[in-house]
């Protein structure tokens, strides 16, 4: 029973030495304030996102999770990238459906029917 009190009291006295040394019980200078990471390689300004610059993009772990502005600010580039292409292909799509209708029309003989087509 002794034995058992001592380690009891033993281990209160680490407990309690160990909480002090990480509050701050000694006299050092207070660490300095260090700069959050940020992320070190952003998705390219000068040309558009291509896939293996999606690959590579990681972003800095906090303790948190991710940085929430770095996360926003790549989806919304990516977005807008995005966004950007899906209207430059509905332009195409267009213009083809246009070009293909123009070519249907200039195959009519000028009495309304269709001419001969070339093997299609």
């Amino acid at each position: 029973m002794v034995m058992f009190l001592f380690l009891v009291v033993a281990l209160a006295v680490v407990v309690a030495a160990v909480t002090l040394a990480v509050v701050g019980g000694g006299e050092s200078a207070p660490l300095p304030e260090v700069a959050p990471e940020r992320l070190q390689d952003p998705l390219p300004a000068d040309r558009p996102v291509d896939h293996a610059d999606v690959e590579s993009l990681r972003f800095p772990v906090t303790p948190r999770g991710y940085r929430m502005a770095d996360v926003d600010d790549a989806l919304g580039r990516l977005a807008a990238e995005l966004a950007e292409r899906d209207a430059r292909i509905a332009d195409l799509e267009s213009a083809l459906a246009g070009a293909r209708a123009a070519a249907h029309q200039g195959h009519r003989q000028p009495d309304g029917t269709e001419g001969a087509e070339d093997g299609r």
